[in-house]
């Protein structure tokens, strides 16, 4: 799934899905193509799907254009479309909802506070070890 947007100078951006792993990310681009940030996600199936954000990073170069802003939305936006509730273990994810979680709330979002199995869930996915890997979600995992 792609996206067109512009950051907060006006560019073009575009924010793609890649769901090819365990590791799942948001990548925003530039026009010309060239990737400029990333948050990254593993998804968990249980009774209802989770996406547990784990990492956000911005090439320091762009920065100030709002980029984080520009991916967490998306994600956020994505997860109410979707049905799926959201675990902010990134820092940047966390301190979003901590500003704007009732509004995504109202919205339709779902999300909760990260537990130690979600990092221990996180530790597997990035170590190559998570089992169960279908299609870019970890399956029998108890979060």
């Amino acid at each position: 799934m792609t996206q067109g947007s512009t950051d907060n100078t006006g560019a073009s951006m575009t924010v793609e899905l890649d769901l090819a792993g365990p590791i799942s990310s948001y990548t925003v681009f530039r026009a010309d193509g060239t990737p400029v940030g990333t948050t990254d996600f593993v998804a968990i199936s249980g009774t209802s799907e989770e996406r547990i954000f784990f990492h956000t990073e911005v090439c320091q170069d762009f920065g100030e254009r709002a980029l984080v802003a520009l991916l967490v939305s998306t994600a956020l936006t994505d997860s109410i479309r979707e049905s799926v509730a959201v675990v902010p273990l990134c820092p940047m994810f966390a301190r979003h909802l901590r500003v704007n979680g009732d509004e995504f709330i109202a919205n339709g979002g779902v999300f909760r506070q990260p537990t130690p199995a979600d990092i221990g869930v996180i530790t597997r996915a990035t170590l190559g070890e998570a089992r169960g890997h279908v299609s870019g979600r970890i399956d029998d995992v108890t979060p």
